[in-house]
């Protein structure tokens, strides 16, 4: 809770990798709060009102994904509409000329996002969610400890900087200082 509202200001793609991995931690435990609290909460060693923030937290999330139905895979709706605020803010970024910063970074990772979408033969999926797709399937690698080949690692460089680029001007945005014609 305190992570991702800290990400939530700070970095908003981070932000969603964050809370997809919340999600598969508490699916990994089987949506069973006993289970989040001995293997997650407990680990932060809170003092009790914050252990109680926290616990709460979890246990909305767990609701939120029961009543979504989410609970094997998905993402909840409070993220799938922050991906939703970033396809609008990436289209409006590339229809407006004052950020050809941007435009470079889409278009530089545009190569890598084109050849995602053909492998996974995911034509349904925006790019923005196929990049962060394919940043939390890195990030699960990592975690594992498995090795990303030269060329995941050149990808990763170029996806990872159009995302920065992104998650930038959503902060911008969001203090109402980003600009458009």
């Amino acid at each position: 809770m305190y992570i991702a509202s800290h990400k939530k200001k700070e970095n908003i793609a981070e932000y969603l990798l964050y809370m997809w991995q919340i999600e598969d931690l508490i699916r990994a435990n089987n949506l069973d709060m006993e289970r989040i609290k001995e293997n997650i909460i407990d680990k932060f060693q809170l003092d009790a009102e914050r252990e109680k923030e926290l616990t709460e937290w979890y246990e909305s999330l767990v609701e939120m994904m029961r009543r979504e139905d989410v609970t094997q895979q998905g993402h909840l709706q409070i993220n799938r509409n922050v991906i939703i605020d970033l396809n609008d803010l990436h289209r409006a970024l590339l229809f407006t000329q004052k950020y050809p910063d941007y435009s470079a970074a889409y278009y530089k990772a545009l190569p890598f996002i084109t050849e995602l979408k053909t492998k996974q033969n995911e034509q349904d999926i925006s790019e923005i969610e196929l990049a962060l797709n394919f940043m939390y399937g890195i990030l699960l690698l990592k975690l594992q400890q498995k090795e990303i080949s030269e060329g995941t690692q050149k990808a990763l460089t170029v996806i990872s900087a159009f995302l920065a680029n992104l998650s930038a001007k959503y902060a911008l945005y969001k203090n109402n200082e980003l600009e458009f014609d």
